[in-house]
């Protein structure tokens, strides 16, 4: 790799980029550079943990699955020394999504590993997965892709690069493997229990996807490659997968009585105790879609991953796309909307050196002011609440979930009392950069309290730690008394915090 990455930090070599996935079965790591606006990978790792075996009924991760991933980013680490953090994104899926301690992990993971982990939802997860095929190999009709992975199975439908409907069921080969095929016992009551499982875990969303319709079906990854690698070398085709194959497949591996037997071409020994678990899904998917035929395609998630790094450097953010649905869907009222964010930002601008904040946290803060009233169609009372709810729990296509939660936080508590206690605990940041980030979306909701243009002077702000000044002539404060009460009262509610708010004239204007 060190004739690869030499480089890679200097200013005319800046398009080098790395996508880690740490799924449930592997962790992989693609090193790309962008040529003409097309990625061409360099090189890639791959290292078989299994981290879906290591966690339990109760979703807690094993210790040993822990070391064992902690391992693996180490090696990871060593590869990626020479780039910067903006150059590296690394997605977590199903397991880390699911375990309930996974904040140990992502904690533990900092002393070896010194990239931001992203825990993406399982919707999320389908979209980079849909991104990263429809990018490899463009189909003009409808596509439906389907990934079986360790802990989960993703289904994308989509129309050349546009995906239009996400689905993610808690299903994979490893969870299923455990839960049908215990130790490797295969017999036909294991398999055709697991088909109906999968078949009932797909029910709910087969209907949606179907109305839609499709053109091509692909599958991806390494459950559907190593079941199409069997199937064409034991001649039964030559590519395409029908599920008359599927069907020819598993009465093969009927005729064994358990996976450590399996003689197989293409069968590696790693996969064998996962082949029946991954194969009874995929038959499920084929019986519940009607699948007349799939093909894979040698692209999935870090491919996505790649492609939307590219776009960001092309200063194209899917997020912005979110953004603007969002506030369609909801009715927001934009000319508010600007005025918070505008009034934000200009604050931003200037405590951001001392508070050690940086451009995300900017584009953050800017897009919870732009969304802060999501949730006045329900209610204007507890509309915090609300839009809170809404931002925390829909379907925000760009979006990790700290990211979602960061925002969720700051629109929560940009009114009315702040309680540090109910705020998240956060990997990827600090509870300081959210409180600071708190205050300030305070400040700008409260400072164009009567949604005018002509209202505000302009502002200048000075900070310390856990301190904020803010300058208003006396005159003008003199006219907005409203405001002058409000911002007493404001200053209480972030005394009780630790925040200090000062505000110059404010004490000449109560007492007059």
């Amino acid at each position: 790799m060190n004739d690869i990455t030499a480089n890679v930090t200097r200013p005319e070599n800046q398009a080098y980029m790395a996508a880690v996935d740490l799924g449930s079965n592997s962790f992989h790591m693609v090193i790309a550079r962008v040529v003409d606006g097309d990625i061409q990978p360099l090189h890639r790792e791959k290292q078989k943990l299994q981290l879906a075996q290591g966690l339990n009924d109760q979703f807690v991760l094993s210790e040993e699955a822990i070391d064992r991933g902690l391992s693996v980013l180490a090696q990871f680490a060593d590869t990626l020394k020479p780039f910067a953090p903006q150059s590296v994104r690394v997605i977590a899926t199903y397991t880390l999504r699911r375990a309930k301690n996974a904040a140990t992990f992502l904690r533990r993971a900092k002393s070896v590993f010194p990239f931001p982990i992203e825990i993406i939802s399982g919707q999320e997860e389908a979209r980079f997965i849909y991104s990263g095929v429809a990018n490899f190999e463009y189909f003009s009709g409808h596509r439906l892709v389907i990934d079986i992975g360790g802990g989960s199975t993703e289904l994308a439908l989509g129309v050349g690069l546009q995906p239009l409907k996400l689905g993610s069921r808690n299903m994979g080969c490893i969870s299923y493997g455990l839960q049908h095929f215990a130790q490797g016992r295969i017999s036909e009551k294991r398999f055709a229990r697991a088909i109906l499982q999968a078949e009932q875990e797909l029910e709910p969303i087969v209907t949606s996807f179907r109305a839609l319709g499709w053109q091509q079906v692909v599958g991806t990854s390494g459950t559907v490659k190593i079941i199409r690698d069997i199937i064409v070398g034991l001649g039964l085709s030559n590519n395409a997968l029908e599920l008359s194959h599927l069907l020819a497949l598993k009465a093969l591996l009927l005729a064994y009585n358990n996976s450590a037997q399996l003689n197989l071409p293409g069968l590696t020994d790693d996969r064998k105790p996962l082949i029946c678990s991954g194969l009874a899904i995929l038959i499920a998917a084929f019986n519940l879609l009607q699948i007349d035929q799939l093909t894979y395609i040698d692209a999935a998630l870090r491919e996505g991953v790649l492609y939307e790094m590219s776009d960001r450097l092309q200063h194209v953010d899917i997020r912005e796309h979110t953004v603007t649905s969002l506030q369609r869907r909801y009715d927001v009222d934009m000319a508010q909307a600007k005025r918070v964010r505008n009034t934000a930002l200009v604050l931003f601008q200037q405590v951001r050196q001392l508070w050690q904040l940086n451009d995300e946290d900017a584009t953050l803060l800017g897009w919870a002011a732009t969304l802060y009233e999501v949730g006045l169609h329900i209610n204007s009372s507890g509309v915090q609440k609300h839009s809170a709810y809404i931002l925390e729990n829909a379907n925000l296509p760009g979006f990790n979930q700290e990211e979602q939660l960061l925002i969720s936080t700051l629109v929560r508590f940009h009114r009315h009392k702040i309680r540090l206690d109910d705020m998240p605990t956060f990997s990827l940041y600090q509870l300081s950069q959210a409180v600071y980030l708190t205050v300030l979306l305070r400040l700008a909701v409260l400072l164009n309290q009567k949604r005018r243009d002509d209202i505000l002077p302009q502002l200048t702000v000075s900070a310390k730690v856990q301190q904020l000044q803010l300058h208003l002539s006396p005159d003008w404060l003199a006219q907005q008394r409203l405001l002058a009460a409000d911002l007493v009262a404001e200053q209480k509610v972030l005394k009780k915090i630790g925040f200090t708010l000062d505000c110059f004239n404010l004490t000449t204007v109560k007492a007059s």
